[in-house]
């Protein structure tokens, strides 16, 4: 079991069972909401994916059609985000999980759009665009 919660806690959860790797995405939409250089985001099965507080401090965004991006109201902190045409999965933002997080980063992702004062120095598999889905 693992848990998390966003910044000023109001929105806490737990995650059941082994967690995959961490991607790493580079666009433009994942540094912006960020903040930073990447988004890190593990994907997780909403059938194990419980929110133990914090429902109504939830709110979305769409930042791309058929793509929300949800965070707390209160403090601002991103939680997951999620498409419409895969409702079975949230993509859980790495940063959020409590430590110690039993995952390692696994690939980089839109790499040809990652912040140019961001080296990327491992030898993790990197892709140019959107991950393939049996990377």
């Amino acid at each position: 079991m693992h848990t998390g919660s966003c910044l000023c806690r109001a929105v806490r959860f737990e995650v059941a069972g082994e967690l995959a790797p961490i991607q790493a995405c580079h666009c433009g939409d994942c540094r912006k909401a960020q903040g930073g250089a990447f988004g890190t985001n593990i994907p997780v099965a909403t059938a194990n994916f419980t929110l133990l507080s914090g429902e109504a401090e939830l709110t979305a965004y769409e930042s791309s059609p058929g793509k929300e991006r949800v965070f707390c109201r209160r403090c601002g902190g991103p939680v997951f985000s999620r498409l419409k045409s895969k409702p079975e999965v949230v993509r859980l933002r790495a940063g959020t999980l409590d430590e110690p997080v039993a995952a390692e980063l696994g690939s980089h992702a839109y790499v040809a759009s990652k912040a140019s004062w961001w080296p990327i120095t491992d030898d993790l598999p990197s892709h140019p665009g959107e991950r393939p889905a049996e990377a």
